[in-house]
């Protein structure tokens, strides 16, 4: 076993107060002397992926005692991005995974933890947790709360993303608010995360293509009690890594960040997964540029469609054979690197040689592929010379190229006013600006305006544009993470209202159609605009904050 940590704060005469301190907690000698073992844990009562995270935890206690260790549990915060949506709520979301990571470092290394297991479940808590455990670089594993089952609505499967799309049919007066009641009522029916494949469980699929959870992390749904038993062999294992030495940075290795990218692009996960795992790669010193993220792109078949882009939901994917399947599939043509260790003890290699692909269908060969490039897109050009990211693989082929005028707004909320009220016509481009990481300030995550535009008919004709960021549960030409940002001077500040944008996502390109001359003119008049917040935490945030191309890291 690697030398504990721990025992820096526990042994001999001039820790005896500290001992002490712990036998306050209820420990014995024997249990202090054992390897202390941090339970991260992000539980509450406000994220339904995280309400039953009290079981995960008390499941990952009892393997790790099993195996020798003795669990001590601390919290984390969360925000539901859900919740949070289309109000100034959400201007503390992407934040708060900053928050996530300093506080479990804060934690960590104020009480000499040996090792940990991460229980997080939803969209910034998962990234925050992996970037605080590239930073320690002790032996870690994460086990997910899993995901929700879908609701059932009318003879369909539904989840939250068809409730935001019936927002905007409730405008266009399609559906009534009655029918609206019926479907809230029954669109989310269990704990766990939104059901498709939006950001919170595609970043718990990736958490086992970098390596970092056990085979099922990403797909088990969250009332299974399957995931119990996951979660009982999670705390088993972590015993196991640090008898064998293998911490964080053993297993997230740049060849592991590799294989994350390639299952990304495979199953088109939310296009905040860029934004992430670059942020991850940053804090494991593997850093990673929309150029690398362009190239994995352009190698990588789209085998996989779950909601948005499909019908299909996480339960579809769990029955297909999960996260396993997917690499079986990739590494078949090999796409993947096979001699990557995880922290199942087995590589990544050897865990797609077990898998089996139980259904064909939702998870397709490379030969019978949906394309032969992957679920996201770069898009270039002088609107975003340091690029942009779109969900390709829920784009209709009609938007794949789109040339249209601008209608600018300033805000999502005015944006999603004009949308609601019906003043856009077929065939604009809806730029909204100044929500980047630092004008947001926070990059708030857009789903309304999107969903509005599906809502009232118009995703087949109309694009949107944004500094911010669109939600994994986004469909439609809808391109977020527009670099530079307009508060940091970029050029999606200086679009005007009519001016003519040019999308081409199968060439990877987004361009102004206004002369460079006249671009230089706006430049020479163009101000910051007062910051929308003046105190508090995301005062701090705006300072320090990179652009969404970097990750949006704050250094």
């Amino acid at each position: 076993m690697m030398e504990l940590r721990s025992e820096q704060m526990k042994r001999g005469v001039a820790r005896a107060p500290h001992r002490s301190l712990l036998k306050a907690d209820g420990l014995t000698d024997e249990e202090i002397s054992r390897p202390l073992i941090a339970v991260v844990n992000s539980v509450n009562d406000v994220i339904p992926g995280h309400l039953m995270l009290d079981k995960i935890s008390d499941a990952v206690k009892t393997g790790i005692r099993m195996a020798g260790g003795t669990p001590l549990e601390f919290a984390t915060i969360g925000v539901c991005d859900g919740i949070a949506m289309n109000h100034a709520g959400m201007r503390y979301s992407l934040a708060s995974r900053e928050v996530i990571a300093d506080s479990v470092e804060l934690v960590i290394e104020a009480h000499a933890f040996d090792a940990m297991v991460m229980i997080p479940n939803c969209d910034k808590i998962i990234p925050g947790m992996l970037m605080a455990a590239a930073r320690l670089d002790i032996p870690t594993i994460v086990v997910s709360g899993g995901p929700m089952m879908a609701g059932r609505f009318r003879d369909k499967d539904v989840d939250l993303d068809t409730v935001f799309k019936a927002v905007g049919e409730v405008s266009a007066g399609t559906m009534d608010e009655a029918e609206l009641l019926e479907l809230e009522n029954a669109a989310c029916p269990t704990c766990g995360s939104c059901a498709g494949l939006f950001t919170a469980n595609s970043m718990n699929c990736l958490t086992e293509a970098i390596g970092m959870g056990l085979p099922g992390n990403g797909t088990i749904p969250a009332v299974y009690s399957e995931r119990i038993r996951l979660a009982k062999y999670a705390g088993m294992k972590i015993m196991d890594l640090l008898e064998r030495g293998v911490t964080a940075r053993d297993i997230m290795t740049p060849d592991a960040i590799h294989n994350a990218m390639t299952l990304d692009m495979a199953f088109g996960g939310s296009s905040n997964t860029v934004l992430h795992l670059t942020a991850i790669a940053h804090e494991a010193e593997a850093d990673i540029t929309l150029d690398d993220w362009a190239a994995v792109s352009d190698k990588t078949p789209n085998l996989v469609k779950v909601s948005p882009s499909s019908d299909f939901h996480m339960q579809d994917l769990y029955a297909a054979g999960g996260i396993p399947a997917i690499m079986h599939e990739l590494d078949a043509a090999g796409l993947i690197i096979r001699d990557v260790p995880t922290v199942d003890g087995r590589t990544m290699g050897e865990l797609a040689d077990a898998a089996r692909n139980s259904d064909p269908q939702m998870v397709r060969s490379v030969a019978e592929a949906y394309g032969p490039i992957g679920g996201l897109a770069v898009l270039r050009g002088n609107l975003a010379p340091d690029g942009a990211v779109v969900k390709r693989s829920a784009v209709s082929a009609e938007m794949l190229q789109h040339s249209g005028p601008a209608r600018v707004f300033d805000s999502e909320e005015e944006a999603v006013t004009v949308i609601l009220g019906r003043e856009i016509s077929q065939g604009d481009v809806i730029v909204i600006r100044y929500e980047g990481p630092k004008g947001g300030p926070g990059m708030r995550e857009m789903l309304t305006p999107t969903a509005a535009v599906k809502g009232i008919g118009l995703d087949r004709s109309v694009a949107l544009i944004t500094d911010g960021r669109f939600s994994g549960a986004t469909s439609g030409a809808s391109i977020g993470h527009v670099s530079p940002e307009a508060a940091n001077g970029g050029a999606i500040g200086l679009v005007v209202d009519g001016d003519r944008i040019a999308i081409d996502i199968t060439a990877g390109t987004i361009q102004l159609d206004v002369p460079e001359s006249e671009l230089a003119v706006r430049r020479e008049a163009w101000t910051a605009p007062e910051p929308r917040i003046t105190k508090g935490y995301l005062v701090r945030y705006a300072r320090f904050v990179s652009s969404a191309d970097k990750g949006a890291v704050v250094s």
